[in-house]
């Protein structure tokens, strides 16, 4: 039997929005030329990480899995946004250190718990 998951009470969703909040406090310091390009990607994809779990989880485990990828890969591809962003010095590096810390948290996390859907 499957069982459905409140996305408010998992701890990668709440993660995930942490750190989509995060981008978004982040990309106030960008300049106005950045908004179509890189701050966009960048608003998107971490907002895409913690509305991919909220969508999944109402759906069947194998489904939900599927929404955990995608999740996934969003932060992912926010990481190499951020390595962007730090490039053209729109992020210092210890922001980019927290961030980074964070994703690498979500990721071990969501990756362990994508697991204990299968099992």
């Amino acid at each position: 039997m499957s069982t459905r998951h409140n996305y408010k009470n998992l701890k990668i969703w709440k993660l995930g929005l942490e750190i989509a909040n995060d981008t978004s406090d982040l990309l106030l310091n960008f300049p106005k030329h950045e908004m179509y390009d890189l701050s966009s990607q960048l608003s998107r994809c971490s907002v895409s990480i913690p509305s991919n779990i909220a969508e999944g989880s109402s759906r069947t485990n194998k489904s939900f899995s599927h929404f955990l990828n995608i999740s996934l890969g969003s932060s992912f591809e926010l990481g190499t946004q951020l390595l962007i962003g730090h490039h053209r010095q729109y992020i210092n590096q210890e922001t980019l250190k927290q961030l980074e810390n964070k994703l690498e948290e979500f990721q071990r996390m969501t990756m362990s718990f994508q697991n204990s859907l299968s099992q």
